[in-house]
């Protein structure tokens, strides 16, 4: 199995890693030179976006639970995180509290909550209560840590 290394850490990640699982830094690949994407009609999705792009804020898993790169969409004005099958976001850690953290859409700000859970909910590695998110902050809940993103 070949590796990539990140440019930022230096952490091996598997080559079919986009985001380093150490430091969440971005994988760059420029080795290869100049590279040339071709898209059938079918492969995007609405409005012309590739199928997998988020369309709206979401957070993405960075490290934790062998689940780094994927992608929760927020659902609406209020996105619960926890344990419990039914949060939106559904973290499989005993470590997350089966309500633990919640998204709420407020005015224009996106404000995640912490909803009294033992560990704790972080935000760019300051444990918090409440906090209004901005692209690219760095949200921890157990092992999992997640970059929120804004489109």
């Amino acid at each position: 199995m070949s590796h990539v290394y990140c440019p930022e850490c230096g952490f091996q990640n598997p080559e079919a890693a986009n985001y380093c699982a150490r430091c969440g830094a971005y994988l760059r690949r420029d080795e290869q030179g100049e590279t040339t994407l071709s898209l059938d009609l079918d492969d995007l999705g609405h409005e012309g976006l590739p199928s997998g792009e988020p369309r709206g804020p979401a957070l993405v898993v960075r490290a934790g639970g062998g689940r780094a790169g994927e992608t929760f969409e927020m659902a609406g004005l209020r996105t619960l995180i926890g344990r419990s099958p039914d949060c939106h976001v559904f973290l499989d850690d005993v470590t997350v509290s089966r309500r633990h953290a919640e998204v709420v859409h407020e005015n224009e700000d996106y404000v995640i909550r912490d909803l009294g859970s033992l560990n704790g909910t972080f935000v760019n590695r300051h444990r918090i209560e409440s906090s209004v998110l901005a692209t690219d902050d760095e949200v921890q809940i157990g092992k999992y840590r997640m970059t929120f993103l804004l489109p």
